[in-house]
């Protein structure tokens, strides 16, 4: 089976061209499901031929028991792609994943700050830190709130995707999609402060740095944005997709029109933005039961 993930691996890095992060995480489920055939001596992980629908029962039957329904469907999602792929490639007959169902998913609202916790999160500078991280957190989620960014997408820009004098900037989302968004004015003057601080700029230099010089990871926007949410006093579980989500949220709250707030947010289906459309009823509904004199909960 090896020799199959692997080809699977190229396939989706160079025929798909699913960004690096999507890829990994095909993989690591595949090989999840790797080290489950393995522990099936019947089956054994290299007897493909072997794998039946029952098998796959029992797999989704284990998963059951340790993972959330949204993760069970990702795993299924991709045992399905890497079996259509090996029915491609003329190794199997026939798909047996084709014939399981996925798990109805979880409904859940996004987590999103209210323009009043965003204000207080941008606007005051947390003490203790060197003036040049500074200036660099506050134009990394200055621009991830005025563009609605994903982290990955965030920390893979290089300088000369941003535009200061147009204030645009351009960003290679999920699949490789290119789109081209507009940069709001407190977000442009941030990042004006914090490149000329930084100095000996380059266009294919990383737009934000870490303290070693190198391109600033995921993980550490997370623990720096963490960091800041408790030096002010905000919730400490708010993650940087969440500015994405109150982003999002803020704009239809505003009355924007959710077919371009798909596009800034480079969702393919017009599904995937309606659930903004949730989290701002659901604002409503809380604005409306505190102030309306017949709805005061008690």
């Amino acid at each position: 089976m090896e020799q199959y993930l692997r080809r699977f691996e190229l396939h989706l890095a160079v025929e798909r061209n699913l960004s690096p992060r999507t890829v990994e995480a095909y993989m690591r489920d595949l090989q999840q499901f790797h080290d489950f055939l393995e522990e099936d001596e019947v089956v054994g992980a290299d007897c493909l031929m072997n794998v039946d629908l029952l098998l796959l029962r029992q797999y989704l039957a284990r998963l059951h028991k340790s993972c959330s329904r949204t993760s069970i469907a990702r795993k299924l999602s991709a045992i399905k792609v890497f079996f259509r792929f090996l029915v491609r490639e003329g190794v199997l007959s026939d798909s047996p994943a084709d014939a399981l169902s996925s798990p109805r998913q979880e409904q859940y609202l996004p987590r999103v700050l209210s323009a009043e916790q965003v204000g207080h999160l941008l606007d005051r500078s947390p003490p203790g830190k060197q003036h040049l991280l500074v200036l660099r957190d506050l134009a990394l989620f200055e621009l991830t709130y005025s563009c609605g960014l994903r982290v990955g997408e965030l920390t893979s820009l290089d300088i000369g995707a941003v535009d200061l004098e147009t204030h645009q900037v351009r960003v290679l989302g999920k699949g490789g999609k290119e789109r081209i968004l507009p940069i709001g004015r407190q977000a442009c003057r941030a990042l004006q402060n914090y490149l000329v601080e930084r100095g000996q700029l380059g266009q294919h230099d990383a737009l934000f740095l870490n303290q070693r010089g190198g391109r600033l990871t995921a993980r550490s926007v997370q623990r720096n944005l963490k960091r800041r949410l408790l030096q002010l006093g905000l919730p400490a579980d708010v993650t940087p997709h969440a500015l994405r989500h109150s982003f999002a949220t803020h704009l239809l709250d505003a009355g924007a029109d959710l077919r371009v707030i798909q596009e800034l947010l480079g969702h393919v289906s017009l599904s995937t933005t309606q659930k903004y459309t949730k989290v701002s009823f659901s604002h409503l509904t809380d604005v409306y039961d505190r102030c309306h004199p017949r709805s005061h909960k008690k």
